[in-house]
C-alpha cells in the first residue's frame, strides 16, 4: 500500500500515513478509514484530511485487564468506536466483543459504518489459519466453540457462551457486510424452509404411528416469530 501524507492529529505536523509514531511530537499514530470517503486517516483526528467530514471518534487504552489475545498471547487493548466499545490486538488484528456489545452491532447500521469505517484499513494483514484451533476466552481461559455465523454467512466465529464472540482480522467486516446485503432474510428464510419440513416430518411421523393430536410438539418450532429476528440470531451463538 503507497503512504499517503497525513497530518498528525496532536501537532498538525505532516506524517506519512505508513508511520506508526510522529517524528515531532512522538505521538503513536494509527490509521482508520474515513466512513465517508474511505481514504485513510490517523486516529484521533477530528477531520477527514480527504473530504473534511467529520471523523469517528475513537479512543484507545491499556489498563491490564484486557486480557490475552487467544491468537498471539499478545495483550489486548480497549477501543472505543463512536458507541462501540471492542478488545483488539495489536498485532494479529483480531477483535473481541463481549455479548451485548456485538448484538447492537450486528442491529445498527450506524454502528456497523463506524466500525466498518475503524476497521477498513486497520485489518490489512493476510492472515489465513489452515489448521482448525480451538482457541481460549480472553476472560475465563475455557476453550470456545467455533460458529457458522447466523449458519449462512461462511465466517466461522470462536465463540464463549458465557463471555462474547473472537473474530480474526477480516471476520468482522465479513459479517457486517452479510447483514448489510441481506444474508440474514437468506438465513432466516433457510431456517422457516427447515421448520416447515422438520413440521411436515413430525406430521407424517405422528400419521404413521395414529397419534391424535397432529400438532403436538410442533407449535413452538414455529409460532415464535422473534426466533427469526437478527437479536435471537446472535443470542443463538450463546445458548
Amino acid at each position: 500500500m503507497e503512504a499517503e501524507a497525513l497530518n498528525c492529529p496532536n501537532c498538525g505536523a505532516a506524517v506519512a500515513s505508513d508511520h506508526t509514531q510522529c517524528e515531532f511530537c512522538k505521538t503513536r499514530l494509527k490509521t482508520m478509514a474515513c466512513p465517508s470517503c474511505f481514504g485513510l486517516m490517523f486516529i484521533g483526528s477530528k477531520f477527514c484530511d480527504h473530504c473534511g467530514a467529520i471523523a469517528t471518534p475513537v479512543e484507545v487504552s491499556l489498563d491490564g485487564d484486557e486480557g490475552d489475545c487467544p491468537r498471539c498471547r499478545k495483550k489486548l487493548e480497549t477501543m472505543k468506536v463512536a458507541a462501540t466499545t471492542i478488545r483488539g490486538c495489536e498485532a494479529c488484528d483480531g477483535l473481541w466483543m463481549d455479548v451485548a456489545t456485538f448484538e447492537h452491532v450486528c442491529a445498527d447500521r450506524e454502528e456497523q459504518s463506524a466500525v466498518l469505517g475503524f476497521l477498513e484499513k486497520r485489518t490489512i494483514r493476510d492472515l489465513t489459519y489452515t489448521k482448525v484451533n480451538y482457541v481460549p476466552c480472553p476472560d475465563c481461559g475455557q476453550l470456545m466453540n467455533r460458529n457458522n455465523f447466523a449458519r449462512a454467512s461462511g465466517v466461522i466465529v470462536d465463540v464463549c457462551k458465557l463471555h462474547g464472540v473472537w473474530f480474526d482480522a477480516d471476520e468482522l467486516p465479513k459479517i457486517i457486510e452479510f447483514i448489510q446485503k441481506g444474508g440474514m432474510k437468506i438465513a432466516r428464510e433457510r431456517e422457516i424452509n427447515e421448520l416447515q419440513n422438520e413440521r411436515a416430518r413430525l406430521h407424517n411421523q405422528q400419521q404413521k404411528l395414529t397419534v391424535e393430536d397432529e400438532g403436538a410438539g410442533v407449535g413452538d418450532l414455529w409460532d415464535d416469530n422473534e426466533q427469526h429476528g437478527i437479536r435471537s440470531f446472535i443470542r443463538a451463538l450463546f445458548e
